[in-house]
């Protein structure tokens, strides 16, 4: 059984997660909604999801299997918003192309139903293809639940499917409100789970 790593903020670390997650999304319902195109998709996300890394090896944490099957990353949420990306609108923009209205799209759905009380931000759990059903993403999410409830910290999340939701329903989150429909796509699934000492 792998370990569980700390990623740290090194040179290529934020590229390398952001490819474990773009192949672990690349046939989600939402990933084909946000970026139809199957070449296109193999293409934008890898540098979308390393954009949203950066930040998280800044302003929370990721976590990883040590054969880097598995990832998860976090963001801390205080009382304050969490700081925006430097450039991100330019960035996605240059990177995406077509697409980046979409994926501006779902930042905005996804950002007006973030709770704004501290918590821990689970942005994505990812398993690679040949890697999932083996609890691999339940390691990763038990060892995290274990220091937030120590802490006495909630924790956010959005569910892409409701296979993901199921699996967030047996860590104790429960769901915040209606599911975020995008226009013509699958539904998200704000979820939130209390702290259990």
């Amino acid at each position: 059984m792998t370990e569980i790593i700390r990623i740290q903020n090194v040179p290529g670390a934020a590229e390398a997660v952001g490819a474990i997650i773009a192949t672990s999304f690349h046939e989600q319902e939402i990933s084909a909604w946000m970026i139809p195109s199957d070449d296109d998709r193999r293409q934008v996300m890898p540098p979308f999801f390393s954009m949203a890394t950066e930040s998280a090896l800044v302003h929370g944490e990721v976590h990883a299997t040590a054969d880097m099957t598995a990832v998860a990353v976090w963001f801390h949420k205080g009382v304050e918003p969490l700081p925006e990306i430097p450039g991100r609108d330019a960035r996605v923009a240059e990177l995406a192309g077509p697409h980046a209205e979409r994926i501006g799209r779902m930042g905005e759905e996804m950002d007006k139903r973030h709770p704004h009380e501290p918590h821990h931000y689970l942005a994505f759990l990812a398993v690679l293809p040949g890697h999932q059903r083996r609890r691999t993403g339940t390691r990763l999410l038990q060892g995290y639940h274990r220091g937030l409830d120590e802490a006495g910290i909630p924790a956010y999340l959005e569910a892409s499917s409701t296979h993901s939701r199921r699996l967030y329903l047996r860590h104790g989150y429960q769901d915040l409100g209606d599911p975020i429909f995008m226009p013509g796509g699958p539904p998200m699934f704000p979820m939130w789970r209390p702290p259990n000492p």
